[in-house]
């Protein structure tokens, strides 16, 4: 049965504050969450790998788990810029699980996933390196940029303590898979790009002409780009072809 209860009797003797979440986490996830993509049960991960927490052994997608006081801020810390760039162009590229978490009564306060297929290097925020007299003086970290993920790439398990049918999981992950199967990193951050300013408008159904008032803003994260409008009908087109819209005609578009 499915529980918000993280369980302390597993840190009896720990002695750090970040072992004792982390370790209850881990065991937490485990228990009470399935594999977005196809609903197996997930499983640590055994190799020891520093940045992949867990696995789904049946369909190969790949999970790392960040846990936090409370609810999260805009921004969360993440390990080396290098590092996290190469992931990003990874066909392998983990996902991320979020867990928030009431320090007092030891429950899960909201967890949710963020697939691979949403990140992109605009919310990989590059940190200053570490001074001169620090262990890894001159080690250049990073930062994701969770604000600026898109509603439909944060997928809930728990929401205001509250648990979100595994059934709606499965189906809000499989709404934008797609993206996964872009390789190309560029044309995946248009789509990204444009799905944010569909989001922006804030209704199901809007039109061509509300698409075209976000071309100074799209022309400023493209400048190379001389043809902004031919590039919104055409990610539109991807995105009606992806069944993630509908075109309904007369330049008309409702969200599926």
């Amino acid at each position: 049965m499915k529980t918000l209860s993280l369980d302390s009797s597993l840190v009896v003797g720990y002695s750090s504050a970040a072992q004792k979440i982390r370790v209850m986490s881990e065991d937490w996830a485990r228990r009470n969450i399935i594999c977005a993509s196809c609903g197996n049960p997930i499983e640590r991960e055994r190799n020891n790998r520093p940045v992949l927490d867990f696995y789904c052994s049946v369909c190969s997608e790949q999970y790392e788990l960040k846990s936090k006081q409370n609810n999260f801020a805009r921004k969360v810390t993440d390990g080396a810029y290098a590092t996290m760039l190469d992931r990003l162009q990874s066909s392998n590229n983990p996902n991320f699980f979020f867990l928030s978490y009431d320090p007092r009564l030891l429950e899960v306060l909201n967890f949710f996933v963020v697939p691979g297929h949403f990140f992109a290097p605009r919310i990989i925020e590059k940190r200053k390196p570490l001074k001169d007299t620090a262990r890894r003086a001159g080690w250049v970290g990073c930062n994701i940029l969770l604000d600026q993920i898109l509603e439909i790439g944060r997928i809930h398990y728990v929401l205001n303590k509250q648990f979100v049918p595994d059934k709606q999981v499965l189906e809000t992950w499989g709404k934008t898979v797609f993206l996964k199967k872009t390789k190309n990193i560029e044309a995946r951050g248009w789509a990204l790009d444009v799905m944010r300013c569909i989001e922006q408008i804030g209704v199901s159904e809007f039109s061509l002409s509300d698409m075209y008032r976000f071309e100074a803003g799209l022309k400023k994260m493209h400048p190379k780009n001389n043809f902004i409008k031919d590039k919104i009908r055409q990610q539109l087109q991807v995105l009606r072809d992806q069944n993630y819209l509908e075109f309904k005609g007369g330049g008309k578009y409702r969200v599926i």
